[in-house]
Formats: C-alpha cells, structure tokens, sequence
C-alpha cells in the first residue's frame, strides 16, 4: 500500500512519519510540497504534526489554506484515506475535513507526556487492529489540543462511531470534551487524532501500541 506525507513549513514530525510509514509498509511514502496540486496514486496521506507556519493565527489556519490542501480534499471525496497527526488534526479542522475544534488545553500550557488512549470504535479502516474498549498508550505534545463541538455535532459524532480514540479519563492532557483524542469524517476515510502513535511502533521506542493504526490504514496488519 502506497502512502504520502505532506511537508509544510514547521512543520517538524515529517521524518517521523516518514520512518514509521516506511517500517510499517515496507515503502518509503512520497513526501508533498505545501504548493502541489497533484497527488500521485496512493492510499493513504499523512499530514504530520508541529508547528506549521509558526502557528501564527490559529493552529493550522495558514496550513489548510495552501494549495495542497485542496488536493488532499479531492482525494478524500474519491475515497483515500488521509490522517492528521497533531498540527495535522488541526489542519483537517481549519479545511473543514472534520467536525469540531481545537482549543487552547484547559491547562493553558503546552504538554508532552504518555498518555493512555480507549479504542472507542474499532470497525474503522484506522482501528482495525485493535479491540473494542483495548487500552494503548501513546506520546502527546501540544498547547492547542483541547477538542470542542457544539451540542448537536457532538451527539452526532458519537451516535455515529466517529469518535475513534477517547483518553482514558486520568489521562486527559488538555480537558477535551468527553475525553476526545481522535476523530473521523462522516464517509470513514479522514482521521484526525492529537497523539503521536508514530512514536510508539517498536520495541526502541518502548512499546508498539501505536503501530496498529498504521498496520490498518495501509492494510499491513498481519505484516
């Protein structure tokens, strides 16, 4: 399975994509330019996390307003699977690819630590590794990742199985609404998530609980 990861400026999780993508898949993923507009044939696209564009604005704001990104929604109606990781969920939600927003943590700091993840729905081409209700682990770190959605669309997402990944509750980092950590369009195609499963795919780096979501996406799980 054929996967891209975009670059933008600030961008700075990019190689840790790129080296989990590679290990997972057993392919080095294409990398795109923040001004393309053509996507080559793959399955899935990656949009990594950091600080694109210096955050300036809001996070992502500047990011989802670049030329690729209209690629990437093309290639999201025709029905590939895009992931944001990160500053990436936080560009998915500047284009308008998936409901709700990220605000400042309820902590008003900046936080990178482990957390613990619940795998609320595990039917999805992003979750199908895991069980129902399995616990994982994972790495966080960001200022703005506290997920809002107003009443309606809130009970709409989690009526719906679109939310994927929910913080166990002594674990939630920023005070995200029902513990949200993850998130999927309405078609199952586009996932944003604010942990870092690609820092924890191998035994170097302390455990493997992240590697699913890849093995899923590029239908590797057996691999």
């Amino acid at each position: 399975m054929k996967s891209a990861v975009v670059q933008l400026p600030g961008l700075n999780r990019d190689r840790d994509m790129i080296a989990a993508l590679t290990k997972i898949s057993g392919q080095a993923p294409v990398t795109i330019w923040q001004t393309e507009t053509e996507i080559p044939d793959v399955d899935l696209i990656v949009i990594p996390g950091g600080f694109s564009y210096g955050d300036y604005l809001r996070c992502g704001a500047i990011a989802a307003r670049m030329p690729v990104m209209q690629a990437i929604r093309d290639k999201a109606e025709q029905g590939v699977k895009v992931m944001g990781v990160c500053n990436g969920f936080q560009i998915l939600l500047e284009a308008g690819m998936l409901p709700g927003a990220l605000m400042r943590n309820a902590s008003l700091k900046f936080v990178c630590r482990e957390v613990k993840l619940e795998v609320v729905n595990a039917e999805t081409d992003f979750t199908r590794a895991y069980e129902k209700g399995q616990i994982i682990r994972s790495p966080v770190a960001h200022h703005d990742g506290n997920y809002f959605a107003d009443a309606e669309t809130l009970a709409r997402i989690e009526g719906e199985g679109q939310v994927l990944f929910r913080y166990t509750p002594e674990t939630n980092p920023n005070g995200s609404m029902n513990h949200i950590a993850g998130v999927m369009n309405a078609k199952g195609n586009v996932l944003g998530m604010m942990p870092h499963p690609e820092n924890l795919i191998e035994a170097a780096h302390g455990g493997s609980d992240g590697k699913g979501i890849f093995a899923s996406a590029l239908d590797v799980i057996a691999a």
